[in-house]
């Protein structure tokens, strides 16, 4: 897990309007590219739920879950939104907030609806399609001015920008609605129950009617939240999965999860107030674990986690979170123990991996190292793995093997979308490995790729 030690900035570029409100989309964000920053967050445990979370509703709406990747945003807003190239992105603000897995699974069913309905490519036509409208009411406004008519020039260009971001916005609401009804089909689809998806507008639409007479429906890029429950309600209470609970394990691996993103992202002082010493839960305890080991108390960081160890033998993540306590506090042998266990127990899960390979490429000596290299290689090959590769750039340069260092920090800039950095390493790398090898190759297809296009 690398949410205190590794936090990685992908640069997003964003067109069209995004909007902060709970159960949103982005209306284009290509692989990382650089222009507006999101603050991107890997753990393998958070991951894998949403992962598990995920993966039925896509099969419900023909989406193949391996082609789709799924991010983990650092912000607390309550929020989450597709992009192009078949992404999900979830705040961690979202999962600290819902109130069980069945009203997530609700965001996610939703999210699912828009990429389901081609809602990105209908936003960017849409918005396509206003523009000449919009461009030549300006061009009358202008030429009104330019005649002396000032006042009637301004008011002929602020009427067309406004009739037109209420109309994209009315476009925008539509969608939404879509995305609803989208999600309700997929969840029964799935054989899921869609009550959290109306628990959570249900929650909305109190917390708006605090401030109705505040709002303008039409100036909203969501329905309000009180129309969309009322329109989902019957819909989602026909299922026949209406009633139909969330298993006790999903709920205790839920509470977990949120957890863990409270000990790592809240400041220390604030986890003690949310989870106090008298409280014996083993969400309490790997809370504290997490928020003590940030405050440099490795022994009570220790000792909180070991209930949660004697209860859960057979939980990775949390033999994970005891080897990077250790790592990052200098424990390299213990921190190896931890994470060895942690591999041996879900081998299949390559961000286990990727703490393996970096603590054992911390000892140093070239045994080691050369193990480390499987293990990263192992967590590169799951993509979206950026510190994967930057791990591997250390390694191979532990081992003077300058080829490899090369091509590894070029994949590294490649997979964060900052190309220029990626041929220049590139480049290095062809000089250093064996003309046509299988590594000169990769090296080669980064180095020949376009430059990105530069925006005005």
């Amino acid at each position: 897990m690398v949410f205190s030690s590794s936090i990685k900035v992908f640069r997003a570029g964003v067109q069209g309007v995004a909007f902060a409100v709970a159960l949103t989309m982005c209306a284009l964000l290509p692989a990382p590219a650089e222009a507006q920053g999101i603050r991107i967050v890997s753990d393998a445990e958070t991951e894998a739920m949403l992962r598990e979370y995920s993966d039925p509703l896509l099969r419900a709406a023909g989406i193949d879950p391996a082609a789709v990747k799924i991010h983990l945003v650092n912000d607390r807003n309550l929020n989450a939104f597709v992009a192009g190239g078949q992404q999900m992105f979830f705040h961690t603000g979202l999962i600290t907030t819902v109130n069980s897995p069945g009203e997530l699974m609700g965001v996610i069913a939703h999210e699912i609806g828009h990429m389901s309905g081609g809602h990105l490519v209908k936003r960017r036509e849409e918005f396509e399609n206003m523009s000449m409208p919009v461009m030549a009411s300006m061009i009358l406004g202008v030429g009104a001015i330019a005649a002396g008519a000032g006042d009637a020039g301004m008011a002929i260009i602020m009427g067309s920008q406004h009739l037109a971001t209420r109309s994209l916005l009315a476009f925008t609401r539509e969608q939404e609605a879509s995305a609803d009804q989208a999600g309700a089909t997929f969840l029964q689809r799935a054989g899921l129950s869609g009550k959290g998806m109306l628990d959570l507008f249900a929650t909305m639409r109190d917390q708006e009617l605090l401030s109705a007479s505040r709002q303008d429906p039409y100036a909203r890029s969501h329905p309000m939240s009180g129309a969309r429950y009322s329109a989902l309600e019957a819909r989602v209470k026909e299922s026949p999965y209406f009633d139909k609970p969330d298993p006790p394990e999903r709920i205790h691996a839920f509470k977990m999860v949120q957890a863990k993103i409270y000990g790592f992202l809240d400041d220390p002082n604030v986890v003690f107030r949310r989870y106090p010493a008298s409280d014996t839960s083993p969400y309490a305890h790997y809370a504290r674990s997490v928020a003590f080991h940030r405050t440099g108390q490795l022994d009570r960081a220790l000792t909180e986690l070991a209930p949660l160890l004697k209860q859960e033998p057979k939980n990775p993540y949390v033999w994970e979170v005891q080897g990077q306590i250790y790592f990052e506090s200098g424990q390299v042998e213990d921190a190896i123990t931890s994470y060895s266990e942690a591999v041996r127990l879900k081998p299949q899960d390559n961000q286990l991996h990727l703490g393996l390979g970096r603590a054992l490429a911390a000892r140093g000596d070239d045994p080691s190292t050369h193990k480390a290299i499987g293990h990263l290689n192992t967590a590169a090959s799951g993509g979206n793995q950026p510190y994967a590769y930057y791990q591997l750039s250390i390694a191979y340069g532990q081992l003077n093997n300058i080829g490899m260092a090369e091509l590894s920090t070029a994949q590294y800039y490649d997979s964060l979308g900052r190309v220029q950095q990626a041929k220049a390493h590139a480049d290095r790398a062809m000089r250093q490995l064996t003309k046509g090898s299988p590594e000169w190759l990769r090296a080669q297809d980064i180095a020949m790729q376009p430059n990105p296009e530069r925006r005005g």
